[in-house]
């Protein structure tokens, strides 16, 4: 089986985020994996293995050909990646970045792709379902576990009440929640591998796409400004002296919430 995990590389959450002159997020140093993308890593390796062979390919869309987050998840245990940096996908919006991941898992030829629910540096949640639309394939969103059975998936899909078993036949997109499997730690031997394992990096005009459908030619939403967000004010303390319930029913009143 030959599964393909979008992942992406981000600035690390530790350090203090900065805005570029686009008032988008500075992504101009060194990129970490999103630790999001790792559940979806181990799934495919673990369902690889499961399946008797077969590899992990990882796609990732990143500026200044980063590929450290993408050699983490070499560690663990995916046999190859593929990159698409080019300076005509800054700006992108979350369709313009579909269409590139979808152009670079089409070339792989994957029977099954991976992805995380979203990214935890834009939280838009849309890319991997326009990703599958692109492709043609259908998903199944927000698994909470993941089998293949021949050329059928079965996923467990978190629901608010609990879980929906849903089937889809083979090739199909489907994003993992946190905690569908627990993320390995790179071995030392693992480390050393990812070294040389092979990393295919592409431009948009390796994948044939028209610029102007992608960065910020072809993105359809724009960052106009940014403001800092209000400090928060402290709460209002209420004394007791017999008519503290009558206050709160007031404030809750003025909320509407009563």
């Amino acid at each position: 089986m030959n599964v393909v995990v979008c992942v992406k590389q981000i600035p690390d959450p530790a350090a203090p985020p900065s805005l570029d002159t686009a008032n988008t997020l500075d992504r101009s140093g060194k990129l970490i994996l999103d630790d999001s993308d790792a559940y979806g890593v181990e799934m495919a390796l673990q369902l690889a293995d499961a399946a008797g062979g077969g590899e992990v390919t990882l796609v990732s869309m990143a500026p200044n050909g980063e590929v450290s987050g993408l050699r983490t998840a070499l560690a663990m245990g995916a046999a190859k990646a593929i990159l698409i940096s080019d300076d005509a996908l800054v700006g992108s919006d979350a369709l313009g970045t579909a269409k590139v991941l979808a152009a670079a898992i089409r070339r792989a030829g994957p029977d099954l792709v991976l992805a995380a629910t979203e990214s935890t540096d834009g939280y838009t949640g849309t890319t991997p379902v326009q990703v599958a639309e692109l492709l043609g394939f259908p998903s199944v969103t927000f698994a909470k576990k993941v089998e293949v059975s021949g050329s059928t998936v079965k996923v467990e899909r978190q629901t608010e009440a609990g879980f929906d078993e849903v089937e889809s036949p083979l090739p199909v997109v489907v994003t993992v929640t946190a905690g569908v499997v627990e993320p390995r730690y790179p071995s030392f031997k693992g480390i050393m591998a990812a070294k040389s394992k092979p990393v295919e990096t592409l431009t948009v005009a390796d994948l044939g796409i028209d610029p102007a459908q992608v960065g910020a030619a072809g993105a359809r939403q724009a960052i106009t400004s940014v403001t800092a967000a209000e400090a928060r004010q402290s709460g209002e303390i209420v004394v007791d002296e017999g008519d503290a319930h009558e206050r709160i029913i007031q404030f809750l009143e003025q909320l509407k919430v009563l």
